[in-house]
């Protein structure tokens, strides 16, 4: 029997960053490197493997998940390189869910390190394994020391330093490896070069070294007794821990490197080759179980001739086209490489696939032989921060543009769509305006709709502040039966909140009890457009007499005069517009804190108060109450002040006068848009 260690089945590894940290170049100096492609594309030129989408070339970012697949070393890999901007973080964080490990993209640029901070949190929420590769370091400026302190601040796990660089000057021109102690020299677009550890930097590295074995022992107490008793352990024994620690995501291993000229890229394969975890141990880490053929549907894709594609990653048994997977057939099975697929004859465990018009599966589904069923452990769709109201440039359209709309919110569940009932438009929601213009350009690529777009109307509402009794009558005569209602009713103001009441004090039978609810239903149908052109609320209505005729009287005249009275009447009661108000909490980093105040007194917003952020070291959560008609540029404001960090949540909270020009202007929009 073989004493050789078993080889891993097929691992997943999934890069994440801020935008323009160069996930995109280091997928490509991956495959690269690892001797997937010939030749590296370029984001700039539009030829990398991924970003194939007309929205992607046109922004030369990524904009949805890119998937590759290559071999090193015998074993066999997925690549997800995942969008990088705040305002497409779900579709990254699903893509991170199924990954063996993720490798977080960073720039050696102590302004962007706080950019990280939110990923890094959601990684260690979700326990998710992870590594960063500090990116570009032939252009880094500042020691990897401050580098780290700077990531650590922005890390709930310890960071491990794995190598310590090598200078010529100012110039990065190698590093040491802390594990292996050996020192290698970087070769533009070839594998380092072993050369011996300079002399100067013993002291350094020793230190650096030290400090990992340190951050190790905190977890292994046979490895805390070798340092206490100054017993240097054995190499491999320091690799294992590593493994181990980063698998159960104690820590986080830091790499050095630059895409572009293939710095270090040579290390990193061989880093994730030996330390990322299988399949079998991020199955159960998900906590996922069944009867094999088990899989999870991480991504949906519509396109254009091919339709509904659900990406999946098979977590055990195997899979081929005509198998039964949620009690559906498997029809077409299929792998990508890029924006290529190309058919599968068979899926084994631990690969990713995707499987052609699956129509029972959706994103977040566990699936097995018989039944599909959210995971339990899967990232929150972030609530919307920014909105447009659309309508189709070409008429027709709206027939299809529901489903078209609800086709790439099942691809993007940080996607929304919605008929607002008080405004009567359509409403797409989203994470930013980037974002909602990527999903039209989808619309217009994927199902050849276009779209106008405006800011959503704001729902204002009026009210009125006096009372006042009227009578009103309906009285014609058009040959045969007539019309007639005479009616008298009070008018009162109600408290905020409370609505619109109606009732009846008619005694003797002056008006019938069966033309009441006419009366009613006038009243209401006034209400939704009162004097100022504003559903009105919070009006108390009383019907107290009136009279009929036995044969010309009628529910429909009784609601005509239902409808007179309060047209008659309430411009009298002192009409008052109301706006919506919010209730909203910013999270900022504390240093922009001031910032983030000043920026809500400017909309009128009445501050609550501000606290430190729950859970999340150097954030602060401002809370305040805030128009509604102020929030529509918000986060774009918001992230402008705090280099894309800051974001908001909140919901409805009360109506409040709106007085002055702010109501004389609001008034004369609403007048002229009804002209």
């Amino acid at each position: 029997m073989s004493d050789a260690p078993r080889r891993p089945g097929p691992r997943v590894v999934a890069l994440v960053g801020p935008q323009g940290s160069g996930k995109t170049s280091l997928a490509e100096a991956l495959l690269h490197g690892a001797g997937q492609i010939a030749r590296k594309g370029s984001v700039n030129d539009g030829t990398t493997l991924g970003d194939s989408s007309d929205e992607a070339r046109a922004r030369q970012m990524t904009t949805a998940v890119n998937v590759a697949r290559f071999s090193y070393l015998d074993d066999d890999w997925t690549l997800l390189d995942c969008p990088g901007s705040v305002e497409l973080s779900h579709t990254a964080d699903c893509a991170a869910m199924v990954a063996d490990i993720v490798v977080v993209v960073a720039e050696p640029l102590p302004e962007r390190i706080a950019a990280l901070q939110p990923i890094l949190r959601r990684l260690d929420e979700l326990a998710i394994p992870h590594l960063v590769f500090l990116n570009k370091m032939d252009q880094a400026a500042v020691r990897v020391r401050d580098l780290i302190a700077d990531l650590q601040a922005a890390s709930t796990r310890p960071l491990v330093l794995r190598q310590v660089p090598i200078r010529d000057g100012e110039r990065i021109t190698g590093y040491v490896d802390l594990i292996s102690e050996r020192a290698y020299k970087y070769r533009d677009g070839e594998a380092s070069e072993l050369v011996e550890l300079p002399g100067e930097m013993a002291d350094r590295e020793q230190e650096a070294r030290q400090e990992l074995l340190e951050a190790l022992a905190d977890f292994d107490d046979t490895l805390l007794e070798q340092l206490l008793e100054d017993i240097q352990p054995p190499r491999d024994e320091i690799y294992q821990q590593l493994a181990k620690d980063l698998a159960d995501d104690l820590v986080v291993p830091v790499l050095l490197g630059a895409a572009l000229p293939d710095n270090g890229i040579q290390r990193l394969l061989k880093a994730l080759r030996h330390d990322t975890p299988d399949a079998a141990a991020t199955r159960a880490r998900l906590g996922i179980e069944g009867t094999a053929p088990v899989a999870q549907v991480f991504w949906t894709d519509y396109q254009p001739h091919a339709g509904k594609m659900s990406f999946i990653r098979l977590w055990s048994g195997s899979l081929k086209a005509g198998d039964t997977l949620a009690g559906e057939k498997v029809g077409g099975l299929m792998v990508a490489h890029g924006a290529d697929f190309s058919k599968a004859d068979r899926v084994e465990e631990g690969e990713v696939a995707a499987i052609n018009r699956a129509e029972n599966l959706a994103t977040g589904q566990i699936v097995d032989a018989t039944q599909a069923k959210p995971a339990e452990l899967w990232p929150a769709a972030p609530t919307p921060v920014y909105a447009l109201a659309v309508v189709p440039e070409k008429a027709g359209d709206d027939v299809k543009l529901s489903a078209a709309l609800a086709r790439l919110s099942e691809e993007d569940a940080s996607l929304h769509h919605r008929h607002d009932p008080e405004t009567g438009e359509l409403v797409i929601e989203g994470q930013g305006e980037m974002h909602l213009l990527i999903a039209m350009d989808r619309l217009k690529r994927k199902a050849n709709i276009a779209l106008a777009t405006h800011a959503p109307a704001v729902p204002y509402k009026e009210t009125i502040t006096k009372s006042t009794s009227h009578h009103a009558r309906f009285k014609r005569q058009t040959g045969g039966h007539g019309q007639f209602a005479d009616i008298k009713v009070d008018i009162k103001p109600q408290p905020r909140g409370a609505g619109f009441a109606f009732a009846s004090t008619v005694v003797g039978g002056s008006v019938p009890k069966q033309f009441i609810p006419a009366v009613e239903a006038g009243v209401k149908d006034y209400l939704t457009a009162g004097p100022l052109g504003f559903p009105v609320v919070d009006v108390a209505v009383t019907l107290t007499d009136g009279q009929f005729h036995s044969v010309d009287s009628s529910d429909m005249a009784f609601k005509t005069a239902g409808r007179m009275a309060m047209a008659d009447a309430l411009p009298e009661c002192n009409p008052m517009l109301l706006e919506p108000i919010w209730k909203v909490q910013i999270d900022v980093p504390s240093e922009y804190t001031p910032k983030a105040q000043r920026l809500l007194s400017t909309r009128r917003g009445q501050i609550l108060g501000f606290d430190s952020h729950p859970g999340w070291a150097g954030w602060d959560r401002v809370e305040a109450f805030l128009p509604r008609a102020e929030m529509g540029d918000l986060i774009i404001e918001l992230r402008s002040l705090t280099q894309g960090l800051g974001t908001y949540s909140g919901s409805f909270d009360h109506l409040q006068e709106l007085t002055g020009r702010e109501a004389d202007k609001v008034v004369r929009t609403k007048a002229e848009a009804a002209a």
